[in-house]
Parts: C-alpha cells; sequence; structure tokens
C-alpha cells in the first residue's frame, strides 16, 4: 500500500453581481475561509469576477475581458503568496484585440502564476453563446506543474468529454479541476431539472473512476436573470463537490447559497486504487484510432 500525501483543498461556490471588485471580495473571503480551515489550495467557480454574461450577444461585454497577467492576478497572486496556497482562478482572457479565450489560472504560493489553461470545448446554446465570446483554447490538455501537485485543470463544458479527462490524466494529472458555470432554465419542469443536475454529477465522478483521479468542481450558484428578457435567466445549481479515485464523495455543497468546502485528499490513495483497477494498462491504444474522427460513417 502507498504511503498516505494529504491535500487539503478548498471549493469556493458563490453567487455574483455586476460590480466585480465586490465578487472579487467574495471569493477573497471565501479563500481566507477556506485558509483558516487548513486549505493548502483553494479553487474557484468559472468566471468568478462577474456575472454570466454569455446569456446573450453584445459586443459591449468584450470590455469585461482582462489581460493575463493583469488585474485580477494581481490581486489574487498576492493573496496566494501571503496565505502561502496555490489558487486555481478562472477568468474572461484578453489576450488581443478582438481575441479573447475563457481561461483558467493557477496561482503559486509565491504568488507568481504557474500556468494557465484555455477552455477547449466551447457550447453554444440558448441562454449560453460562449463561441461568439471565446476562441477555443490552444494550450492543450496540459497538467499546470505546481509546488503542491500536478493540476489538470478543465473549465465547464469540458466536463462532458471524458477524452479532456483521460488526456490529463495521461499527461500525470494529479487531480482535475472543474470550475464551472452550469444551472437550469426556471422553466423546466422539476423533472427536468433532477435529470440534468444528475447527469452533470454522474459524468464527472465517471472522469474519476475511469482515471483513478480526484475530482474537485466548484460552480457558481443564484438566479441571474437574462438582460435582454428573451428567456427568464439562468438559475445556476451550486452543488459544488469534491470526489475521490473511485468516484466516492468526499464533499458536497448545496444548491442555492455560497458556501466554502474544505476538503481532504489523500493523493496516495490514486496509487493504490490503479493497482485494484488498471485500466490504464489495460487500454487497447492500438485500436482507439478512430477517436479522431468526427462520427464513422
Amino acid at each position: 500500500m502507498s504511503r498516505s500525501k494529504t491535500l487539503r483543498v478548498g471549493i469556493v461556490q458563490q453567487s455574483c453581481t455586476d460590480d466585480r471588485e465586490h465578487n472579487l471580495a467574495v471569493s477573497t473571503a471565501g479563500i481566507r475561509d477556506a485558509v483558516a480551515r487548513g486549505a493548502q489550495l483553494v479553487l474557484l467557480q468559472e468566471l468568478h469576477t462577474g456575472l454570466y454574461f454569455c446569456q446573450h450577444e453584445s459586443t459591449d461585454l468584450f470590455d469585461l475581458a482582462e489581460a493575463i497577467p493583469g488585474p485580477s492576478t494581481e490581486t489574487l497572486g498576492a493573496l496566494a503568496k501571503e496565505l502561502d496556497i496555490v489558487i486555481v482562478s478562472s477568468l474572461f482572457e484578453r489576450r488581443a484585440p478582438g481575441l479573447y479565450h475563457n481561461t483558467a489560472v493557477v496561482l503559486e504560493r509565491d504568488g507568481t502564476i504557474a500556468g494557465k489553461y484555455r477552455k477547449m470545448h466551447i457550447p453554444d446554446d440558448p441562454g449560453y453563446y460562449e463561441k461568439f465570446y471565446f476562441t477555443p483554447g490552444d494550450l492543450g490538455f496540459q497538467p499546470i506543474q505546481t509546488s503542491l501537485g500536478k493540476l489538470g485543470v478543465l473549465v465547464c463544458w469540458d466536463q462532458w468529454y471524458p477524452e479532456a479527462a483521460r488526456l490529463m490524466a495521461l499527461a500525470g494529472a494529479d487531480l482535475l479541476f472543474y470550475p464551472t458555470a452550469i444551472g437550469w432554465n426556471p422553466e423546466d419542469t422539476a423533472e427536468e431539472k433532477t435529470r440534468q443536475r444528475d447527469a452533470w454529477i454522474t459524468i464527472q465522478r465517471s472522469h474519476a473512476v475511469a482515471n483513478g483521479l480526484p475530482v474537485c468542481v466548484a460552480n457558481r450558484t443564484g438566479l441571474e436573470p437574462d438582460p435582454t428578457g428573451t428567456l427568464k435567466g439562468a438559475q445556476f445549481w451550486g452543488s459544488s463537490f469534491a470526489v475521490g479515485p473511485q468516484g466516492e464523495f468526499l464533499a458536497q455543497a448545496g444548491s442555492e447559497n455560497g458556501e466554502v468546502l474544505v476538503v481532504d485528499i489523500d493523493l496516495a490513495r490514486s496509487e493504490n486504487v490503479r493497482r485494484w483497477w488498471p485500466f490504464l494498462r489495460d487500454r487497447r491504444i492500438d485500436a482507439y484510432g478512430d477517436l479522431t474522427k468526427r462520427f464513422r460513417d
């Protein structure tokens, strides 16, 4: 049996307003809360500095984007250094005029940027018009090395793709992280809401099982109206959680309010689980060539 190596992770679930400074203050308070309870690493939700603006399309909203490094990474980097922790943030990145990404940034314990990941899978659905705002990522599925381990950071819509989780695992990720902004259409039935949330939880637990890795998910909460009045808005369902390498729940937040989870993750358990269930050993990589096709017509 491998020796235990425990990492204490904080997960901040929050509701957001159109006041960037307020949102960042809420994130900061959540981080400090988690650290007061022993967290060494804190995961923030997708686009935590503002409202989920992709409910409609407007060129004016590109003004919300910022450079990386920039104001948010300076603030969070200083906080990471002060508290001697690693922070996983999620920002609207302005890469160049007319070129924007949905980008996760990892701040190291000394305040520097350890690395970033640009969201690869970009949705385009009613209320989630992300293709208008975000250029698909071009950094690939590359884990980010930190002083606390190798972090496989993915973002929201990436959570539905087993390929993304697998490639992070194959590159040596110690954990998988998903900053997320997903919710219900308030007009959906209670049964449909339950199906959607259960599917969201199940697919991410399956990534833990298939890869023998812990998975941590931070999702926003609260009702955010559609500014155009076309739809009823998005009721973000919270439910942030952490699971171990067999998909076992370690912690889970509620669906309606902001909450800070703090959970102990035994990183050595992945070694044990992969010895019991050697899925990576038994993969038939010689037979998977067609996975690079759009469809097997």
